[in-house]
């Protein structure tokens, strides 16, 4: 069990949000094609998470292939992922859980109730629409990229 709750190699829960150009991406879309990392993070434009995704950016050829996608999803409004995007470079799909209000981060049980945001959480869902594996970092703690390299790929062999 992850601290959601939700089992792992149980369903990972469905979704469809809006990325940083107004696109709406539904996680079950990839089901039988690709598996998928999906981080979760507290706050557009922010410190950890600006140094976070700019090092995603960086090694995106490694995450990103015919049989792999990633997502990140925070709860900012799209204007402000847009933004970021722009900002930052950032190439890859920038979800807002923004409205009704983190409801896809509660489902995952990522959402702090007292900063509005979710936790620094990663889940990957394997080609099945399974979850793989769940990690679950410290607000002022970056992700491991090499272990969330390392479970993607384990989650399509």
């Amino acid at each position: 069990m992850t601290e959601a709750g939700l089992a792992l190699g149980g369903p990972a829960p469905d979704f469809t949000l809006r990325d940083q150009f107004g696109q709406d991406i539904t996680l079950s879309s990839y089901r039988g094609t690709k598996a998928v990392l999906i981080l979760f993070y507290p706050f557009a434009f922010s410190g950890v998470c600006s140094g976070e995704m700019s090092s995603l950016r960086a090694r995106l050829d490694e995450f990103l292939t015919f049989d792999t996608e990633v997502v990140a999803i925070s709860c900012d409004p799209i204007y402000s992922l847009r933004a970021w995007s722009d900002a930052e470079g950032l190439n890859f799909a920038l979800l807002s859980d923004f409205w009704p209000h983190g409801e896809v981060t509660r489902a995952y049980g990522v959402f702090d109730e007292s900063a509005g945001a979710p936790l620094r959480s990663s889940y990957v869902i394997d080609r099945d629409g399974n979850l793989a594996w769940a990690v679950h970092n410290a607000l002022s703690a970056g992700r491991d990229l090499d272990e969330h390299l390392k479970q993607l790929r384990a989650a399509v062999d």
